[in-house]
């Protein structure tokens, strides 16, 4: 047709360009929970408009930039994904929880109606979401999953792939579970746990006792977490900011250059670590 318009190479873009590259709201993001500041509009507004503004010719007002971070989910959760490393032999499994508000304004809470839950811990009753966490013996992260509070420990386990993991896997009395033991077991994985006292004691070789005994690496690697970066706060005024500051903290964690850690060659050489996996 004579009277049709040329197509544009390009497609036409409304509103003013981007001036922030989203790789630049990933490093300030991830650098929060690096820093010392617990909440990210103080770290913001006094520390990254203030002396990083050579860094970041191109910064945005902080109610911009929080429209920003939403969009960056997807290639932070990618850029979580690359940093997870391939599974030695040796695993830890546990679960934190994640609270949300207090339980005082647990029947007024309404950004995480839809997603958060209510549970007990050994901590007390709570109100939010459960991470839960797989590391190796040098305090890697191997795999996590974010599920609502109410949710029993085990569960995650049953929708492992069976490419990620295999060998020993330590976990606490949470674990529990003669079928989900067999399901793993078939898996190429050997769940391993301390059983109750009215139980029968799992059949268990020298070096699970030992590494078993080791398990609190991962109760170590959660402190961390919750202590070196900002992974629990109340101030969330979003699912999708929950979900980016949680993968920011878990990026921070995994770029740590000292983790917690089972120093596997030192129980070798004092022998309480008779075998190698």
């Amino acid at each position: 047709a004579t009277h049709c318009l040329p197509e544009t190479t390009t497609p036409e873009i409304r509103g003013r360009p981007r001036q922030l590259h989203p790789s630049e709201v990933m490093t300030i993001l991830i650098a929060f929970h690096q820093s010392n500041y617990r909440t990210f509009k103080h770290f913001y507004n006094k520390h990254v408009c203030v002396y990083w503004c050579a860094e970041f010719p191109h910064l945005v007002s902080y109610s911009r930039f929080v429209q920003l971070k939403k969009e960056v989910l997807m290639l932070l959760t990618l850029y979580l994904h690359a940093q997870i490393v391939e599974c030695s032999g040796i695993s830890f499994v546990d679960s934190t929880r994640l609270r949300v508000c207090d339980n005082k304004r647990i029947s007024s809470h309404r950004v995480f109606a839809e997603h958060a839950g209510r549970s007990k811990t050994s901590m007390g009753w709570f109100y939010g979401f459960k991470l839960h966490l797989i590391i190796n013996e040098r305090g890697d992260l191997l795999g996590f999953q974010v599920s609502s509070g109410n949710t029993d420990d085990r569960q995650p386990l049953w929708e492992l792939s069976p490419d990620s993991l295999f060998g020993p896997l330590y976990g606490d009395k949470g674990y529990i579970s003669k079928d989900l033991r067999t399901f793993l077991k078939e898996q190429g994985i050997n769940l391993c746990y301390k059983v109750r006292k009215n139980m029968k004691p799992l059949e268990l070789s020298v070096s699970d006792e030992v590494l078993l005994k080791k398990r609190s690496i991962i109760e170590s690697v959660i402190k961390a977490l919750k202590t070196q970066t900002v992974l629990e706060h109340s101030r969330h005024r979003s699912f999708a900011n929950f979900q980016v500051n949680l993968i920011s903290a878990l990026i921070a964690y995994q770029l740590l250059e000292s983790k917690p850690s089972a120093n596997i060659l030192e129980l070798q050489g004092s022998n309480d670590l008779p075998v190698l996996f």
